[in-house]
């Protein structure tokens, strides 16, 4: 996978995963058994959520870009030249969007099962 691609996922999961901490942190706690007036503070996290998702689509966004329309430029014989390694980042990629798409849907979704 190319460097700025795999940054750009790696930054993009970052910000999901900090865009959901205000509804998945207290949700996971609680279905392992752990509760507490604390776990309340972890919504602290809740009005910084709108730039989480902005930076989340952002980096999916620059990794789509990336893969999909910015033009290769690899030396023959390289493991970036070969089509399957593209392939691979692709299907990576997808796999991650989704994920990181399901992550940030959490919040609204949460409410449904407890």
């Amino acid at each position: 996978m190319q460097l700025d691609s795999k940054r750009s996922m790696i930054a993009g999961a970052i910000a999901a995963i900090g865009a959901s901490v205000c509804c998945v942190g207290p949700l996971l706690l609680l279905a392992l058994g752990l509760g507490g007036s604390w776990v309340g503070s972890l919504t602290a996290m809740e009005p910084y959520r709108p730039i989480f998702i902005g930076l989340t689509l952002l980096f999916l966004g620059l990794a789509f870009h990336r893969l999909y329309l910015a033009p290769r430029v690899c030396a023959p014989g390289t493991p970036c030249a070969e089509p399957l390694t593209l392939t691979r980042q692709r299907i990576v990629f997808w796999i991650v969007a989704v994920s990181l798409l399901a992550l940030l849907a959490i919040p609204w979704l949460a409410p449904l099962f407890y």
